[in-house]
């Protein structure tokens, strides 16, 4: 049975996915397609994996956990499932944290080598999504902000725009924690509200098309955000309308060459710790490039007379 981990991260369409797999679960069986979303993993499932101030020793509750993931492993298996896909993307950290250190999932390393000691070997394959910081982090604090964390000051927003920790650094601590396990890269901008075609690539089967537009928690317009708020928190909003914009010009220009750095470290082969994924709906244009029009003729000479009147 091949198992996939999916990492999310947050606010890359990830309960989007999760919804759409759970919504398809019957006919994904029949092909053999198993799913475990949080509705499991954080209904006891993993319980003990990372260390809680819980009463007894930590080794203990580490050791059941991988009993108890050992044997939901093997009834999958023994129900069929040729593939299994376990989606929860608060295993990598949490927006709050993020938010609350200035940077992308900073103990990312510690708690992946705990889910990997947890699955014992039984991981083949890690897929983890990624975005354009600037919009992520526009996208994580509009969610903070919503629920109840106050309107960043001009000097958390400037930390957030220098923070020298990009995914390049989450996909190298996970590389990391995880030697020997495929790490398959999804761009937001590519798979973002397609989750059949993201399901297709880690599964290597055709996906139904069934639900896969269902759209949840997407980011609060101002508007909307302004009606949700109490009046002291909707004060430090801006005015207008449409997105919430957080970053100005030159600090969007700086996080988006950053990530542009990150994808062309990915698509140069990222040292061979991780594989940054195609649309397959999309295939580069091989040795031979199409076919264009490179010369000009007869069909151009009408446009060129067209001058403009005297007046």
């Amino acid at each position: 049975m091949q198992v996939c981990l999916h990492l999310g991260a947050h606010r890359c369409a990830t309960t989007s996915f999760q919804e759409y797999l759970r919504q398809n679960a019957a006919d994904l069986a029949k092909q053999g397609i198993g799913f475990w979303g949080p509705r499991r993993t954080r209904n006891g499932l993993l319980h003990g994996v990372l260390p809680t101030p819980a009463v007894g020793r930590v080794e203990a509750h580490a050791k059941r956990a991988r009993g108890r993931i050992r044997m939901n492993l093997h009834q999958s298996r023994a129900r069929g499932v040729k593939t299994l896909v376990i989606s929860d993307e608060n295993l990598i950290g949490s927006t709050r944290t993020n938010l609350r250190l200035g940077g992308l999932y900073s103990g990312v390393g510690e708690r992946m080598a705990r889910y990997a000691e947890a699955f014992d070997g039984q991981l083949n394959t890690v897929a983890l999504n990624i975005r354009s910081l600037e919009s992520y982090w526009a996208s994580a604090l509009t969610y903070a902000v919503v629920r109840g964390h106050r309107v960043p000051s001009a000097q958390q927003v400037q930390n957030l725009a220098t923070s020298r920790r990009s995914w390049r650094d989450v996909i190298s601590d996970i590389a990391c924690a995880m030697p020997g396990v495929t790490i398959k890269v999804l761009p937001f901008e590519t798979f973002g509200g397609r989750p059949e075609v993201q399901l297709s690539v880690l599964s290597g089967q055709e996906a139904p098309r069934s639900y896969a537009r269902v759209r949840l928690n997407s980011s609060m317009r101002l508007e909307d955000m302004r009606a949700h708020l109490m009046d002291s928190a909707a004060g430090a909003l801006p005015k207008g309308e449409g997105r919430w914009r957080p970053f100005d010009e030159t600090q969007c220009a700086m996080m988006r060459e950053n990530y542009a750095d990150d994808l062309m470290w990915l698509a140069g082969g990222a040292e061979g710790l991780a594989q940054l994924v195609q649309d397959p709906e999309q295939p580069a244009a091989g040795l031979n490039l199409p076919h264009s029009d490179v010369t000009r003729g007869r069909p151009h000479d009408k446009h060129n007379r067209r001058l403009a009147g005297s007046g």
